[in-house]
């Protein structure tokens, strides 16, 4: 069933250009966050995002719902859109909450569609894209790093994305499968070097990038995993932070000290890295999808590479579930994605004009 209104919860960078992404592809969007805000394209209202009544009342006159929130107050937007049936969007990489989701799209009139991000969500739609071309699937290694272009110091960092969501990943455990046995392992582990055009990256375990892949592909496949790429020496530093200096007990004061330090810049860029190695007739095969995506202007304005990524990925999911080429109830899987329509839609065509080489 088609639809129209769509509220956009947080209005930061991601949650701002999503909203106006969704403008332009002819929703009527209103963005809702706890401040005030002007000169936005689309209608905004004021409330406490903390606050189940006001979420409740403000959601009331919606037919979809997209929350751009830090991913503990997913649990219960995602609630208070199961209860009203209506189509629920977001961008978490915490496991947990999905979990909690999953459980609610059990008895949803409504699509519950979390993880649409660019870590989890674009990265498993390519994933998934590749390992179709084969009869049988040997590997799916999947690689995304969002950092700036002009890396400064020891950590070569900035964070352009959520510090919480960034510790998250960085501390919680990893599923994976290692010669076709499902398997929990730690973050900031298996370290590898990955290159692209040229530029030399460390690539290590980080959590919640793989989504439901793991479920999916049990039985199937013989490796899975999902890791994070930094600049070298960055996971031996952040191990020292969170490990030796003990930070992982106070998650909060990490993400405060790592943004203090570290605050985020205007020309990042996201390196995606996928890989799926598979038998067909003409025997083992190896398919990659490799980019680097840059800022860009949209709606005249600079656009950082992690926002337009983010926002464009859900953007263009929106789009296919409104235009009936999704399911328009239960739960959503990203691997469930097709690429090519995905790219086909409006706000998924940026992934097809947002890329270039370092050495163009």
């Amino acid at each position: 069933m088609s639809f129209n209104k769509v509220a956009v919860l947080g209005l930061g960078k991601v949650g701002h250009l999503a909203a106006e992404l969704l403008v332009g592809a002819g929703f009527t969007v209103t963005g809702i966050d706890s401040r005030p805000l002007t000169d936005a394209p689309f209608a905004t209202r004021v409330a406490d995002l903390t606050d189940p009544e006001a979420l409740r009342k403000v959601l009331s006159e919606q037919e979809a719902v997209l929350s751009c929130l830090p991913y503990h107050l997913n649990i219960g937007v995602s609630t208070i859109a199961h209860a009203l049936g209506i189509h629920y969007f977001d961008l978490t990489e915490d496991v947990p909450t999905t979990r909690h989701i999953r459980e609610l799209a059990k008895t949803s009139r409504g699509l519950m569609a979390p993880q649409c991000g660019l870590a989890p969500g674009f990265i498993g739609i390519v994933g998934a894209h590749l390992a179709e071309q084969f009869d049988t699937i040997r590997s799916i290694k999947l690689r995304v790093g969002a950092l700036p272009q002009n890396p400064t110091g020891l950590l070569g960092y900035a964070f352009n994305w959520s510090p919480e969501g960034v510790v998250n990943e960085y501390l919680n455990d990893c599923e994976v499968i290692e010669e076709g046995v499902l398997k929990t392992v730690s973050a900031m582990e298996w370290t590898e070097t990955i290159y692209i055009d040229g530029m030399q990256l460390e690539a290590f375990t980080t959590s919640g990038g793989l989504g439901t892949m793991c479920e999916t592909y049990a039985d199937r496949i013989e490796n899975l995993d999902y890791k994070t790429m930094r600049y070298p020496g960055h996971v031996k530093l952040m191990n020292f932070f969170f490990h030796e200096l003990l930070m992982r007990e106070n998650r909060a004061e990490a993400g405060r000290i790592l943004t203090h330090a570290k605050p985020p810049v205007d020309e990042d860029v996201v390196y995606v890295h996928a890989a799926a190695e598979g038998r067909t007739e003409g025997g083992i095969r190896r398919k990659e999808f490799v980019r680097a995506y840059y800022p860009i202007e949209i709606g005249g304005k600079h656009r950082t590479a992690i926002a337009w990524t983010t926002s464009a990925s859900v953007v263009a999911v929106i789009e296919m579930v409104r235009d009936g080429k999704l399911p328009q109830s239960g739960f959503l899987k990203q691997e469930d994605i097709p690429l090519e329509p995905y790219l086909a839609t409006r706000t998924g065509g940026y992934y097809q004009t947002g890329h270039r080489s370092r050495r163009a």
